[in-house]
């Protein structure tokens, strides 16, 4: 299940196309739930990509600089040391 929350936000439907519409200062939460698929690769140069996706085939990525990757991936194992979910 993919839950996404826009603040501030309005499309305008002209022609057939849409188009973003007021001020350029809008936020959004993405939430996916029931993950179903997760890929991980190099992105670019300097960049990891990890694409996550749901039974329904709607897909989030994230691309990540290498030291913020070595901090999902220990915030992973530490997780893995100290919780219960894992066992």
């Amino acid at each position: 299940m993919l839950s996404i929350d826009i603040d501030q936000f309005m499309l305008e439907l002209k022609d057939g196309a849409f188009k973003s519409v007021g001020p350029s200062n809008k936020e959004a939460t993405i939430k996916m739930y029931d993950v179903e698929g997760v890929d991980v690769r190099e992105y670019g140069d300097k960049r990891v990509k990890i694409a996550f996706e749901d039974e329904q085939g709607s897909e989030v990525e994230v691309a990540l600089f290498p030291e913020q990757a070595k901090a999902v991936a220990s915030g992973l194992e530490l997780l893995e040391e100290e919780s219960e979910m894992f066992d």
